[in-house]
């Protein structure tokens, strides 16, 4: 019987009136309906509220590591940097006529990366070699000439000393040999300077080819098939002055700017633990490679170089880190806190024990806390009533019993 009904069944009727009004012996009853209906609608109303889902926030229960943040001295921000870039570009002006490289593409020393029209080049490296080719064909006919011009001095100096000709035929047979000496020597050094221009010629040649200068990766393409590339500005801004940049994945490090007033807490060599603004569930050993000594006077920071002891392909160039400096490096033995860590916020008093509230479906069950729990910073640990990954109630409210129905809204510890 709802209500309505029960509020219909204590309506007096007229005709009850004039009973009423007849005698007293009506009224019991009308008193005692009344004080029925007020207890079934408050028992209604008890039931509704005690039904009633109530709203709180929880948070999850996370299980301790060796390398909490609890041994951080120091926090900074800053960003990924390689140590080892370079924008490629060619040692001579001309026309790009392939370009082998995308972005993203691995690529080892000296393999190449595009090419240039190396038809004039080549035209100047064939010539070079030819007038090379002439210069030692000159230098083995003074050879053989002053070979020959040896023998007639000999011949004539033979003759002279026998009187059958004269001494100044001797002479001029010595001149002459002198001076085809002469030009011999000459001749070498035109052919020296030949195969300089060759090899001139062919390192200008091979300027055509673009190479890599390291192992790395292919951040930026630059350039297309057709442009001009100048390892100078020219032309108006038309020149391209690089193909491509590579990035030496390897000495990726990070930069942070620390405040000068705490830059007294990092030493070199100290360890550190970085962690990337896109993965920060991922914790990567570091340590200090070096504090660099100048100061920004406009942010009253100073950079710290920052070396990273592990790296795979989620590590890129410019990405945001924030980085934790430790007082000492963690062991592997370092023993790890029984229990798991939750706010403190979570540990109320109910009946003068500490007790924590845990999320059992749409219901919270009381867990009580049998010990003092220890600090860390805004978390507590707990011993073994909680268990890691349950959700715990954040601040619950007073009439929150061992039970109660709730919903939810998760935040993190």
């Amino acid at each position: 019987m709802d209500n309505a009904e029960l509020l219909k069944e204590l309506r007096i009727e007229r005709h009850q009136r004039d009973d009423h009004d007849r005698g007293p012996g009506r009224w019991p009853w009308i008193v005692g309906g009344v004080v029925m209906l007020l207890v079934l609608l408050g028992g209604a109303g008890w039931m509704l509220s005690g039904h009633r889902a109530v709203a709180v926030q929880t948070a999850t229960a996370i299980a301790p590591s060796s390398n909490s943040e609890a041994g951080a001295v120091l926090q900074a921000t800053g960003y990924v940097t390689a140590r080892r870039q370079a924008t490629v570009s060619a040692q001579i002006t001309g026309t790009l006529t392939a370009v082998l490289i995308e972005e993203g593409d691995h690529v080892t020393k000296d393999q190449v990366l595009a090419r240039l029209d190396d038809s004039a080049y080549k035209a100047a490296l064939d010539t070079a070699t030819a007038q090379a080719a002439a210069a030692h064909a000159l230098v083995v006919q003074y050879q053989a000439q002053l070979a020959q011009n040896l023998r007639d001095t000999a011949r004539q100096q033979s003759l002279a000393a026998q009187g059958l000709v004269s001494k100044q035929a001797a002479e001029q047979a010595l001149t002459l040999a002198d001076s085809t000496r002469a030009q011999l020597k000459s001749q070498q050094k035109q052919a020296m300077s030949a195969d300089a221009q060759v090899i001139q010629a062919k390192v200008n040649f091979d300027y055509c080819v673009v190479r890599a200068p390291f192992t790395g990766v292919i951040t930026t393409k630059d350039a297309q098939v057709g442009e001009i590339i100048s390892p100078f500005s020219a032309g108006g801004g038309f020149t391209r002055t690089g193909v491509g940049t590579i990035v030496d994945m390897d000495s990726l490090e990070v930069d942070v700017d620390v405040n000068e007033a705490y830059i007294g807490r990092v030493k070199p060599g100290m360890a550190a633990e970085a962690v990337l603004d896109a993965y920060p569930d991922w914790k990567i050993p570091a340590h200090v490679v070096a504090i660099v000594p100048t100061a920004d006077r406009g942010k009253a920071t100073i950079k710290v170089r920052v070396a990273l002891e592990k790296k795979d392909a989620r590590v890129v160039p410019d990405m945001g880190a924030r980085v934790s400096f430790l007082e000492e490096k963690a062991e592997a033995t370092t023993q790890v806190p029984q229990g798991v860590l939750v706010p403190a916020t979570a540990i109320v008093q109910r009946d003068g024990h500490s007790v924590v509230f845990v999320v059992d479906g749409s219901v919270v069950r009381q867990r009580t806390v049998n010990r003092a729990t220890q600090a860390y910073g805004e978390l507590c640990l707990l011993p073994a009533v909680v268990k890691p990954g349950d959700s715990v109630v954040i601040s619950p409210p007073a009439d929150l019993h061992d039970g109660s129905a709730v919903q939810m809204k998760t935040a993190t510890p």
